[in-house]
């Protein structure tokens, strides 16, 4: 994981806004396309250094990382609230980012770190589960938490975790529903197996099987299957006066 030095600072150049080619230019270039807006101020189409990118998305504060933005001799504060990657080789192919105002209230996700091991599955038998892995929240710019905590020790079934029992400071206000559910305890329900005497009535009422007909080769040719491209969801950070 990246240390907090080397994740502090984003180097970007200035570029000719252009099409698809521009942007594989770019690339083949050994840099990546992004844009940059927020603040009060315009969007700027920029080009980043990936390697640079990738350092602040796996340090511990990932995404929700403040570093300098660096274009020249200008310096701002800036987040990443937007990334794509290419799906079949992983490569990084276009980052959004905002800059940011330390004064203003930003919206923000972070996840939820389960912590402690569960009474119920010490004692119970059962097995925790967590529905709910992050959380939306609001505050200042340098309050953004790594994570938010929550110690689960004391869950039992028939007693869940929730929104509203989670950890708090004044500094954070949660926007995501309070009664939304964290984590349970649940159990594994076992199959049990069909008596001979149910096996054998199922059989006798199911309908008998039609006799297979073979397809020639020239009935069988131009099959094909459709592919759909799924589009990557975007983030997006809010920013509040």
């Amino acid at each position: 994981m990246a240390t907090t030095a080397e994740v502090n600072i984003l180097e970007a150049q200035k570029r000719d806004p252009g099409n698809k080619n521009a942007a594989r230019r770019v690339r083949a270039a050994g840099k990546v396309p992004a844009v940059v807006y927020g603040a009060g101020k315009e969007s700027a189409v920029i080009e980043v250094d990936p390697r640079q990118v990738l350092r602040i998305l796996h340090s511990e504060s990932g995404h929700n990382t403040i570093f300098d933005l660096a274009m020249g001799g200008d310096r701002v504060k800036a987040m990443i609230v937007d990334w794509q990657f290419e799906p079949i080789k992983g490569r990084l192919l276009h980052v959004d980012l905002q800059r940011i105002a330390m004064d203003k209230k930003l919206t923000v996700t972070v996840p939820i770190i389960l912590k402690g091991e569960a009474e119920g599955v010490k004692t119970q038998g059962g097995i925790l589960e967590q529905l709910l892995r992050e959380i939306e929240i609001e505050c200042l710019p340098s309050d953004i938490p790594k994570s938010i905590e929550a110690d689960i020790s004391h869950l039992v079934f028939g007693v869940d975790l929730r929104v509203k029992d989670l950890a708090r400071s004044d500094k954070l206000k949660f926007i995501t529903d309070e009664d939304r559910m964290v984590a349970h305890m649940t159990s594994v329900k076992e199959e049990v197996a069909p008596t001979p005497e149910a096996a054998a009535e199922a059989a006798a009422a199911a309908p008998a099987e039609p006799e297979v007909i073979k397809k020639g080769k020239q009935e069988a040719e131009g099959e094909g299957e459709a592919e759909a491209e799924a589009k990557p969801e975007k983030a997006e950070k809010k920013e509040k006066k």
